[in-house]
């Protein structure tokens, strides 16, 4: 068989889909919009222990106090083997056994927002979404993510996003639909085969290094780390991982002198690699939380409103459908506004 890719727009998945493809169905529904959990005891674990023991040694927050307690879990048949049977907490596990629950939530507000739909086909779904909604469930952001508010409102249950945006940044976010399609659109970004387009309001201070005249460009390119369990990346020493092209588009005037409008192509996609490459060169985003220097005062409200959000959009997103061969093309329906928490339609 030839190792040569396959033709976009034949529909044929990968490999990597045609192997999820044969997978089971998982043993628990979706609850809530979100899937089961799921551990598989690791190859080089010699005694796993108890079913019990080893789901509280693998997930602590099992036996949080505010939790149910984990024995109570396993009466009532909650924790399943691959084919739906219920183990007893004092199950032996061998490695490669499988173990399935539903995480408990915990309690969460969920604002009511619109969910603008740009596009829903057969094959994608693409969300403008607006600030402050997170991409994926996580931490305290689990019923009002995006993926869990549409699989919910649409119904469809293997709904994932094909890429992600910050919780603060608002704009196009694509989903696939189908499992065994998911990786022929994910390659699509790993490949920097994506145009994106971002749209920022800056605040450069005198000593900033970006450009300050309409039109001017400039670009960006840094080694980026962003180390796990802590919340900020970094610029480093090292062979650059991370380009964005920046134009200026409009210096703003009056009360919000020094103010620029800047649109962003980003060519590679580091977690907040936008904002941390901007505030590293003197210019953070108005309304960050995470980027702003702590030794620089925060403008008057007059630049930065109470609760303004991030001022960053992805405002548009295009790419040739691997699956049906198709221009895709779609862009955001909002425009961001320095005086408002929400933005403008």
């Amino acid at each position: 068989m030839s190792g040569a890719p396959e033709r976009a727009g034949s529909g044929r998945p990968g490999r990597a889909a045609r192997r999820r493809a044969r997978r089971r169905p998982p043993p628990l529904p979706q609850r809530e919009g979100l899937d089961a959990v799921h551990w598989r005891v690791p190859h080089g674990e010699i005694s796993a222990g108890t079913a019990l023991e080893a789901l509280a040694r693998r997930f602590p927050a099992l036996t949080a106090p505010e939790a149910t307690p984990l024995p109570a879990r396993f009466a009532a048949g909650e924790i399943v083997d691959a084919d739906g049977r219920a183990w007893s907490p004092l199950d032996l596990l061998s490695p490669g056994d499988e173990l399935w629950f539903h995480r408990e939530l915990r309690p969460e507000q969920v604002p009511e927002l619109e969910l603008r739909i740009l596009h829903h086909d057969d094959h994608l779904l693409v969300l403008d979404k607006p600030h402050d909604m997170a991409t994926m469930p996580r931490g305290a952001h689990v019923l009002a993510s995006a993926l869990v508010r549409l699989r919910r409102r649409t119904g469809v249950e293997t709904l994932v996003p094909l890429h992600r945006l910050d919780r603060r940044t608002a704009g196009v976010l694509a989903f696939g639909i189908h499992p065994h399609e998911r990786s022929a659109y994910q390659q699509l970004f790993a490949r920097a085969e994506v145009g994106k387009e971002y749209e920022a309001r800056l605040l450069p201070s005198a000593t900033s290094s970006l450009p300050g005249q309409l039109g001017e460009t400039c670009s960006l390119r840094d080694h980026l780390v962003k180390r796990r369990g802590e919340l900020t990346a970094q610029v480093l020493p090292g062979v650059p991982n991370a380009e964005s092209e920046l134009e200026v588009i409009a210096p703003a005037p009056g009360e919000a002198a020094g103010v620029l409008s800047v649109l962003l192509r980003p060519r590679t996609g580091r977690t907040h690699q936008l904002r941390v490459q901007l505030s590293s060169r003197g210019a953070p985003i108005l309304g960050e939380d995470l980027y702003w220097p702590v030794q620089r005062p925060r403008p008057s409200s007059q630049v930065w409103p109470e609760e303004l959000p991030l001022q960053l959009l992805a405002r548009r997103l295009r790419f040739v459908d691997p699956i049906t061969g198709e221009q895709r093309d779609f862009r955001s329906s909002q425009t961001l506004d320095a005086g408002s928490r929400t933005l403008r339609p």
